[in-house]
């Protein structure tokens, strides 16, 4: 908000660029969009259009002091309707609308194999198109090319395009979890020989929503590394088993319980027992396949999992989520594509 030459209107006290409330008397300074804004977000979840409802409420807490009641007061209720879109964005799914045939659950694992590929196809026609969006903006496309022309001279270009859709794909995971809770950011933008980022335009308001944000994009780079995986299996194209096996390590990096790495903001959502747990799942699978990556992972879970916990915080899902990209993503750094 532009507050140049911005007098109280309560006191007459001149008011700095950037303040949100007069310095004199206290007052807010956007008090009429706050109850035009406000009035809208209550329009819209009464009318149970929670995902809208709460990009509304964000938009109030940006003009609200952090310091103010007023502030509080609203981020609990932004807390509150997150979860809600959270939920709401499991119950949706078609898996809870329709059971399975009778003649799929009579071919037991091969019939469940069958139903969850046929929400996997729809995913991919309706949420999937998300990944044509940031192609579509100047930032992300001329980065991705530089990046791409760098790739290239080092290891050609076939192995330069597929990293860079595998890391284009990984931060369109954390997009689509932005836009599920409502949150602002940027398209992602690539730095040439270090990878992407996409900046958050509003902030996560509680630790649920950072470790969906955050875990969103080892997920989908998970789904690329395998789909580049598969076309290895199939074509035997050494590439192709280079880059998922790249991509792989990439996205292990990744969940280091470090902020602001994706790792670090899973573990926000963790409890201690949690966390030893994850430590453990982290343990066992660098016995399994002793992949460098997985002692420092080791090490750096402890050292969280010793440290200043909230312990009111529980995530079974950010837990799960995060075991299973350690499980996944470690077997897949075994992968050996022939050289040549």
């Amino acid at each position: 908000m532009d507050t140049e030459n911005l007098t109280c209107s309560h006191c007459q006290t001149s008011i700095a660029p950037g303040l949100l409330s007069c310095p004199g008397c206290h007052q807010l300074l956007y008090t009429e969009e706050l109850k035009k804004i406000s009035a809208e977000a209550t329009r819209l979840v009464n009318n149970n259009n929670l995902l809208e409802g709460l990009r509304q409420w964000r938009r109030v807490l940006e003009l609200l002091p952090p310091e103010s009641e007023q502030f509080a007061i609203i981020n609990r209720k932004v807390n509150e309707l997150s979860r809600k879109v959270d939920i709401q964005k499991l119950e949706d799914h078609p898996a809870h609308k329709k059971p399975m045939p009778k003649v799929l659950a009579s071919l037991g694992i091969v019939g469940l194999l069958l139903w969850k590929f046929k929400f996997v196809f729809a995913f991919i026609l309706t949420k999937g198109k998300i990944l044509l969006v940031g192609l579509t903006k100047a930032q992300t496309f001329f980065s991705m090319f530089l990046s791409f022309g760098l790739y290239w001279s080092v290891w050609g270009w076939k192995f330069a395009a597929g990293l860079i859709l595998s890391i284009y794909v990984h931060e369109m995971g954390h997009i689509f979890a932005l836009k599920r809770f409502g949150i602002a950011s940027s398209v992602p933008a690539f730095i040439p020989g270090v990878g992407a980022l996409v900046r958050l335009k509003q902030m996560p308001s509680n630790p649920m929503e950072d470790a969906r944000i955050g875990l969103a994009g080892p997920l989908w780079g998970l789904f690329a590394a395998l789909f580049c995986y598969v076309v290895f299996y199939i074509t035997g194209w050494a590439s192709w088993g280079a880059i998922a096996q790249v991509g792989a390590w990439i996205n292990l990096f990744n969940l280091l319980p470090l902020s602001p790495l994706d790792g670090g903001r899973g573990y926000h959502a963790l409890n201690r027992p949690q966390k030893w747990i994850a430590t453990i799942v982290i343990a066992l699978m660098w016995v399994i396949v002793k992949e460098g990556i997985l002692v420092l992972l080791l090490i750096m879970s402890v050292a969280n999992s010793l440290g200043k916990i909230e312990e009111d915080q529980s995530d079974t899902r950010a837990l799960l989520e995060y075991c299973f990209l350690v499980v996944t993503l470690s077997l897949m750094t075994l992968i050996q594509p022939p050289v040549g």
